[in-house]
């Protein structure tokens, strides 16, 4: 029972890590947005000691403004797709809390699902991410080459599909052993 204590543990900490990253990335989509109307707003006309931010952003940053433009998209796409799997974790974590118990059908197949949008969650973020880039280079020259992203959630996602038929295993073969009545055969 000391293991499945530790487990339940974990399971409080990743529920409350994907409410924690799901604010996150609420206030950095609220950012990324800001962010693209504050430039387009008033990026020549706000001035700190006769030196525009623009200006400011392009020295210090390297990053011309439809760059900056197309970073900003990029972000706020990213913020919205990790906002949602957030939620996905959140609600599986709140589920296995609810059973008391990582061995369920159902939480098997809640962290089979999580294993799959975390592969395609961001692998497909990163494809739009690259075509919308790739697009608004060809109609707006200048837009230099962004660092979209790599894929370290893949690995992840990976991880969490082969811990689902663990789980799947286990509760299988707990369902095997308690009968009908649920009493231990």
């Amino acid at each position: 029972m000391n293991t499945l204590k530790t487990i339940q543990t974990l399971a409080k900490i990743g529920k409350v890590f994907s409410k924690i990253i799901f604010v996150c990335c609420i206030v950095g989509f609220c950012g990324c947005i800001v962010g693209i109307v504050s430039l387009s707003l008033g990026a020549e006309t706000f001035k700190l000691g006769g030196v525009t931010i623009h200006s400011m952003i392009e020295s210090e940053a390297g990053m011309n403004l439809p760059t900056l433009y197309a970073s900003m998209a990029v972000g706020l796409l990213f913020c919205a797709a990790e906002a949602v799997l957030s939620k996905f974790a959140e609600a599986y974590f709140k589920h296995e809390l609810a059973d008391g118990d990582p061995f369920t059908l159902r939480g098997a197949k809640e962290l089979l699902r999580l294993g799959i949008l975390t592969v395609a969650i961001p692998l497909g973020t990163v494809i739009v991410c690259s075509i919308g880039v790739a697009i608004a280079d060809n109609m707006v020259p200048g837009i230099d080459k962004l660092s979209i992203g790599e894929f370290p959630s893949v690995g992840l996602g990976v991880m969490m599909i082969v811990l689902s038929l663990f789980c799947r295993y286990g509760a299988e073969r707990n369902e095997g052993k308690t009968g009908e009545c649920g009493q231990t055969q």
